[in-house]
């Protein structure tokens, strides 16, 4: 989410001097886009899934105090207590806090946690300043980064939830951009049976970043399919609305069927019963007919997709689709926080597969798991990805409130298929005829 924050990730060879500007552009991104929140905003949690802002300010900079400036012997804690408030999952430094309790957590207030943040940026930046981590804690900074950019994206979807939680619906902010475009027509794009290369090689190994999950990279047959050339609209997700999709029993999966029923689903989250108007950080807005569909389930997409006659693409399908293509599109620095249409304005009408990166989130097929070879981050930033493959599913491309330069084609997203909050959408594949 970004406009102080350069367009691509760094190489692991850049000299401090230059990641310590990275680092500071990084890091005041995540406090300018909590300005616009009170004190009491920053602590609703408004559902288990979700984390309440200043959790996530909080549990960023611990990230940096816990696993760069804990290297050092000479580091003395902030607060002893907050390694406990702020830790999320690393069960192998200690107890955590548990997640669906954040909310409760009204001490430490609003001003001690940014307190925290700046003295933990100012003993940072003089360390990178002055040459002085060593290549374990720098590897350890860099996934910091990443990981600080990835709560940049939690902290907007998290505090969209809870604005429209809120009996009175406020907008999180009312100056944001808005453009809409007709898309272009729903095509389809042929792809031939290949072998093709999925994955990215593992880092620190290798200087480009990428996470664990992403590696190694490996062969996989991907038989010929077809995929839309763009995502699915809002209007075209109305008429499988009105045409009785949240009715039909035949297009879900049973777990999915039992959740919408359960729910009571009717419409993606933050539609209005009308299906004329959707909820955004720009608070209430006439749904744009022409933008990618949003806030799905994994089980609202493929009950889409069947309904079409169509399926979700495996995730190997879309990888080799994006591979080699530049991840542009419309990402949080565009400050709409909200996704457009495919001919909106920096979106090249003529491009083959349209949105592969921002706007939504693109559902898959393929479930979460380990590439042949998988080896976690060391020591215990293992626990960060390959704990959590089991019972998700993969998400490709980035959305309009993730950083530009944070995704690329091998970037695996993952969550459980009855997520909503998400800016998550849907690609139509199909198999020959």
């Amino acid at each position: 989410m970004n406009t102080a924050v350069a367009s691509a990730p760094p190489p692991a060879t850049m000299h401090d001097a230059a990641l310590a500007v990275r680092y500071a552009g990084i890091r005041a991104r995540s406090v300018a886009l909590a300005a616009p929140l009170s004190p009491e905003d920053a602590m609703v949690q408004s559902m288990a899934d979700a984390s309440p802002s200043k959790w996530h300010l909080a549990h960023t900079t611990w990230f940096f105090e816990r696993f760069v400036l804990g290297s050092r012997p000479d580091h003395a804690p902030f607060d002893a207590d907050w390694h406990y408030l702020f830790n999320s999952y690393y069960q192998s430094i200690g107890p955590a806090h548990a997640r669906p309790q954040r909310g409760l957590l009204s001490r430490p207030s609003l001003a001690q946690v940014l307190e925290y943040r700046a003295r933990v940026d100012q003993q940072v930046i003089a360390l990178l300043q002055a040459d002085a981590l060593d290549p374990q804690a720098r590897h350890q900074l860099l996934l910091g980064l990443h990981h600080e950019q990835q709560h940049q994206e939690l902290l907007l979807t998290d505090i969209k939830h809870a604005l429209w939680s809120n009996p009175l619906q406020p907008a999180y902010r009312d100056d944001l951009a808005r453009h809409e475009a007709p898309a272009i027509p729903l095509e389809w794009r042929d792809a031939p049976e290949q072998i093709v290369e999925i994955g990215a090689p593992a880092w620190p190994a290798h200087p480009e970043f990428a996470y664990d999950n992403e590696s190694p990279v490996h062969r996989v047959l991907v038989p010929a399919h077809a995929l839309a050339n763009r995502p699915v609209s809002n209007a075209e997700y109305r008429a499988f609305i009105e045409a009785g999709g949240y009715r039909d029993v035949t297009l879900w999966m049973s777990e999915g069927w039992a959740l919408c029923q359960a729910e009571g689903w009717q419409h993606p989250l933050y539609w209005d019963d009308a299906l004329e108007r959707e909820f955004t950080l720009g608070g209430w807005q006439r749904l744009d007919r022409h933008a990618p569909v949003c806030h799905l389930s994994y089980f609202e997409a493929d009950a889409y997709a069947r309904w079409q006659g169509a399926r979700l693409p495996t995730e190997f399908e879309w990888e080799a689709a994006a591979a080699g293509q530049p991840a542009h599109g419309h990402f949080a620095d565009a400050d709409r926080l909200h996704p457009g249409g495919a001919s909106a304005p920096g979106q090249g009408a003529d491009t083959a597969l349209l949105q592969l990166f921002g706007d939504v989130w693109e559902w898959t097929s393929s479930a979460y798991g380990a590439y042949p070879g998988f080896r976690p981050f060391a020591g215990n930033l293992g626990e960060y990805n390959g704990k959590f493959m089991n019972g998700q599913w993969i998400l490709r491309g980035g959305s309009c409130v993730t950083p530009e330069g944070h995704v690329r084609a091998s970037y695996r997203n993952f969550f459980a298929p009855s997520a909503r909050w998400q800016f998550s959408g849907v690609r139509l594949a199909r198999d020959p005829a």
